[in-house]
């Protein structure tokens, strides 16, 4: 019989250790999130953030980038903070705090209110409001997928009722199980109400970046560099995320010394 050292504990110390060591944008991107909490206690705060198709065709085009850090009540943000830290993390630590800020203040959050609009206002004539940050969810959750897809192209379920014993499940397509999932425990009210339009918008977006369709929508790493050198980011601004993570480490260059592991002239990383 399992006990309770083969499962993992959860303890404050543990948890306040994983916040702290956030990168510098993941953090910020929550805290914004809870701040739309609580200003969401206002219903006209909440109407002026929301994805509304017909108010981002009269104008309101501000709304195509604050749905996804607004949310329906308590249970909602944070549900969505424990399933968009780690991913985000993920994403920062890959590609940098400058990538990060510019995708998820633009074309990560545009896109998929993009196709949304388009597809719920043009073709499917219905003009549900949606919010929160579960776009961003499943289009992190279909690009790094798609990592794992590559190492792992399918996954085997346990034998179970009438599924036949050689059934596989392609990794790719997990995010979609998920949306359909989710969409379900919302009809049946386990969940708070999902719109699989947006989840699938999200994820779309998702599989476009991790299939490098769009990669072109993150700056050259020569105008990062430069612009990180030039205003000393990394020096100046704590839990930041250099561009060179993939040369130097996570946090970039450690200073050189004159003796010891550093004196063959290797740059050496953080661990």
């Amino acid at each position: 019989m399992p006990t309770s050292a083969s499962f993992p504990q959860l303890s404050p110390q543990r948890l306040r250790s994983y916040i702290l060591r956030l990168p510098l944008i993941t953090r910020i991107i929550l805290i914004v999130i809870v701040l739309f909490w609580i200003a969401g206690v206002s219903n006209g705060f909440q109407h002026w953030a929301q994805l509304i198709p017909t108010e981002v065709i009269a104008g309101g085009m501000h709304r195509i980038n604050t749905y996804p850090l607004l949310h329906l009540g308590l249970i909602h943000t944070v549900s969505n903070l424990i399933a968009l830290a780690p991913l985000l993390e993920r994403f920062e630590a890959e590609h940098g705090s400058l990538v990060t800020l510019i995708l998820f203040t633009g074309p990560f959050s545009t896109f998929p209110a993009g196709l949304y609009v388009l597809i719920s206002h043009f073709l499917l004539h219905t003009n549900t409001p949606v919010e929160g940050a579960s776009i961003w969810i499943f289009l992190l959750l279909s690009s790094q997928i798609l990592s794992l897809a590559k190492t792992q192209p399918y996954l085997q379920p346990p034998e179970y009722g009438v599924l036949p014993r050689a059934y596989r499940i392609p990794t790719a397509v997990l995010p979609l199980l998920l949306i359909l999932a989710t969409s379900f425990l919302s009809l049946i009210h386990v969940l708070p109400p999902t719109s699989i339009l947006g989840h699938l918008c999200g994820a779309g977006i998702g599989y476009l970046w991790g299939l490098g369709y769009i990669k072109f929508l993150a700056p050259p790493e020569k105008v990062l560099r430069w612009i990180e050198g030039k205003l000393n980011l990394l020096g100046r601004i704590p839990h930041y995320v250099s561009v060179d993570q993939k040369v130097y480490g996570r946090y970039g260059v450690l200073p050189q010394t004159t003796g010891g592991a550093g004196s063959s002239g290797i740059p050496m990383s953080a661990v």
